[in-house]
């Protein structure tokens, strides 16, 4: 087990090791590793060696020139300069509340950028000045749209958080696939199958088979198969490169770039600048005074809580499982699978840095 303060301060001395500065290496661990604290393991430390990999091959500028070349009083695109998209989302973010504290809501394109985390911390963001934010990211080609043998879309994530007044805040962060390809590697490092309805073989046909997208297969979206809403996730993951890719200037659909732990993948030439997000801003007074949605927030929350559940279950809000997942692993620490410390271990020996493997 990893307190998460020492893995935190370890990425950071990571990043650094490649050319970061001080400040973008201390907010892209935070990012990263905000991942594992909520339980989001497959967007967390165990993708630092990827970032390092991008950066091994020209893809990730470690000191980033973060700027933003169009904008109106409310929208705007900005340029990540091919910096960590750990770093280069919250900068958006930060011009989306800075366009809402304006005008009322604040709207971001980004391109030329890397992958970005857990879409949920930037859009978490916002809740501190009583806004409701908005992120989401378009992704290399893993998943094939309904009815498609060819890897099309991105798992394509959405995050939505909405500010309460004594409740926990609504965090909905979800992939628009049925799941991340993260969790085929964790299936991977584990040697498990996986569950059917995740992806398909090359052939479109279901497959428990966790190494399937590297042969060949795909990840399925959102609903799995025609029958069960697969064209909703389908749409939806759509929805999220045209915002983040075609929007912005970035690559969409089949021209993301891979993120290096993809390795099985080779990026196609590019019709855009590197990977896209989508970032927003909504203040809450501009539709109703805060206190008011807030109170109202509080009051929806509870009654979906009231709501009768089957058996051995309980109805729960979108961001309580990361949320009782933070609180537990801040206070017990951060198990890391043997090959994801082998992986840390790899990266200390090579900058020169401690890492105990414990």
């Amino acid at each position: 087990m990893y307190q998460a303060d020492y893995l935190q301060r370890f990425t950071e001395e990571v990043f650094k090791s490649i050319g970061c500065p001080d400040d973008q290496a201390a907010l892209a661990a935070e990012v990263l590793v905000s991942a594992d604290l909520r339980g989001v393991d497959s967007h967390g430390i165990a993708r630092l060696a990827g970032y390092v990999r991008l950066y091994d091959h020209g893809r990730l500028n470690p000191a980033p020139n973060i700027r933003v070349v169009h904008e109106t009083p409310s929208t705007a695109v900005v340029d990540g300069d091919r910096g960590l998209g750990l770093v280069v989302a919250p900068k958006a973010m930060h011009i989306a509340m800075e366009k809402a504290e304006k005008v009322g809501s604040g709207w971001i394109s980004v391109r030329n950028s890397n992958h970005f985390g857990i879409a949920g911390y930037h859009a978490m963001m916002a809740l501190e000045k009583d806004m409701i934010g908005w992120t989401m990211t378009n992704a290399a080609p893993l998943v094939v749209p309904t009815f498609s043998l060819d890897k099309m879309l991105g798992t394509n994530p959405v995050a939505v958080a909405v500010p309460a007044q004594d409740e926990p805040p609504f965090v909905a962060d979800f992939a628009s696939t049925a799941v991340a390809y993260g969790k085929f590697e964790i299936l991977q490092r584990k040697g498990l199958p996986a569950p059917l309805g995740w992806a398909q073989d090359a052939d479109g046909q279901p497959t428990t088979d966790s190494n399937a997208v590297k042969s060949g297969g795909g990840l399925l979206p959102l609903g799995s198969d025609r029958e069960h809403g697969s064209h909703k996730g389908y749409g939806l993951g759509a929805i999220v490169d045209i915002f983040s890719g075609v929007l912005s200037g970035a690559n969409y659909g089949p021209w993301v770039p891979p993120f290096a732990t993809a390795g099985f993948m080779a990026a196609q030439e590019g019709v855009g600048m590197g990977t896209g997000h989508f970032l927003g801003a909504m203040r809450v007074d501009g539709f109703r005074p805060a206190d008011e949605f807030k109170s109202h927030m509080d009051n929806w929350i509870r009654a979906f809580r009231k709501a009768r559940a089957v058996e051995g279950k309980q109805v729960l809000i979108p961001g309580d499982p990361e949320r009782e997942t933070e609180a537990l692993r801040r206070k017990e620490g951060i198990d890391l699978l043997p090959p994801v410390v082998q992986s840390l271990s790899e990266l200390a020996q090579r900058f020169g840095l401690d890492f105990e493997a414990q």
